[in-house]
């Protein structure tokens, strides 16, 4: 077995209650026995944590989030570094740069690099980038001040609103660059001058934090008024959740179907949700829960009768990879409805076990819903075959098993 190395994981945000897939990745490594050190461009904005958050053990390092909130701490990081015959290199990598992205982001990237590399963690051996944009970028940085390889695990957003160039000049350095969803990984490969470089991993679930759901749901078909269909969806309030299709979708809906409808999450777009629903006559069925716990959030998942995300692909490119809460949701037997977008057909396959709708498209997936809703036979049918799926190609221990061979496979290359 290759000597193990401690691995500094640079993040943008930590902790997010958005991004409780990479908490459970780096406990999972932890319990593997990687050592880590959490390195975060920002500290946390979220007013509560996932259980997760705390079992994990890495000690958590903070940049500045804008370099002129603390320019004594970046100076002094610069005159730390400028004497290392490594810093040339990585001023010339990031004039390069900000000759084709002349942004205050990118010098910010550089600047957090510095710190990073003077305020070095003691014993990291390794560096790992959370996201193929500003974390890579720091990280990259930071691999050419600190002489050290670097990996990077990039998602969705960070590759669709990324440019080709930047995430090619960052393949030609990286080591190995894991992504979560087929769509992302062939996009990836057209950009890596070695594709060997590029690997796939889906994220996986935590199956034991999950739990099985073995209880029978009632047979409601919308029929009845004091007994309406539950339709749930967690996500945050932003363009490429297409919330906005969700209810004008619900709105399409026949009079005489009973339904309620949850939204768990927040975002900067709720306010103008809220109106909407209320211009479709639609806002006394809908309860808006905000953010919630994950046993919360778990509870609902079990209380509702369907899932419905309408994901889309945002003005700026911006899309989900495979939205793990779709694969909470298929892991406790909950009929899921989506859209034909990046990773949600690796999931979901159109009546097998799930349905799957043309995104943009209101009245398709106000079809798929009232179909739904007055089936009951078939929600089990498709909720039964989606777990099926999530416990044979989505267990966490298998991507967590990917990801430490990976590692290892490095560790033993360079030793």
């Amino acid at each position: 077995m290759p000597e193990r190395r401690k691995i500094v994981v640079v993040l943008k945000g930590y902790p997010r209650l958005s991004e409780t897939f990479i908490a459970q990745e780096l406990l999972g490594l932890e319990r593997a026995g990687m050592e880590l050190v959490l390195v975060a461009l920002r500290r946390p904005t979220d007013g509560k944590r996932h259980p997760v958050h705390d079992e994990i053990k890495a000690n958590v390092h903070y940049l500045p989030e804008y370099l002129h909130d603390e320019p004594f701490r970046v100076a002094r990081s610069l005159f730390a570094v400028l004497p290392r015959s490594s810093f040339w290199p990585a001023l010339r990598s990031f004039a390069a740069d900000l000759r084709r992205d002349p942004t205050r982001n990118r010098i910010r990237r550089f600047g957090q690099a510095l710190v990073l590399a003077a305020e070095w963690p003691e014993n990291g051996e390794w560096l790992h980038a959370h996201f193929a944009h500003t974390p890579a970028s720091v990280t990259r940085y930071a691999s050419l001040l600190r002489r050290l390889p670097w990996t990077c695990s990039a998602h969705a957003k960070d590759i669709w609103t990324s440019q080709d160039w930047d995430l090619a000049d960052k393949l030609s350095s990286v080591r190995w660059m894991v992504t979560c969803t087929r769509t992302g990984y062939e996009h990836l490969k057209s950009l890596a001058k070695d594709t060997s470089r590029v690997q796939l991993s889906y994220h996986g679930l935590d199956l034991a934090r999950f739990g099985s759901f073995d209880s029978a749901r009632a047979p409601r078909d919308g029929s009845t008024e004091a007994d309406p269909v539950r339709v749930l969806s967690v996500g945050r309030a932003v363009e490429k959740k297409g919330y906005d299709l969700l209810l004008k979708a619900l709105a399409l809906l026949p009079p005489d179907l009973n339904w309620r409808f949850e939204h768990i999450g927040g975002g900067e777009q709720l306010a103008r949700l809220k109106a909407l629903a209320d211009g479709l006559g639609i806002a006394s069925r809908i309860s808006w829960k905000g953010a919630l716990a994950q046993e919360d959030v778990l509870e609902h998942y079990r209380q509702s009768d369907i899932f419905a995300l309408a994901c889309r692909i945002a003005t700026d490119g911006d899309r989900d990879g495979l939205p793990n809460v779709l694969v909470e949701a298929a892991s406790q037997k909950l009929a899921c409805i989506s859209t034909d977008v990046s990773g949600v057909p690796e999931l979901l396959t159109d009546e097998e076990n799930g349905m799957v709708v043309a995104p943009e498209n209101p009245q398709a997936l106000a079809q798929a819903l009232e179909r739904a809703m007055r089936d009951p036979a078939l929600r089990k049918r498709l909720g039964d075959a989606a777990e099926q799926r999530v416990r044979g190609h989505f267990d966490h221990n298998s991507s967590i098993g990917q990801l430490k061979a990976l590692f290892e496979q490095e560790w033993r290359a360079v030793s």
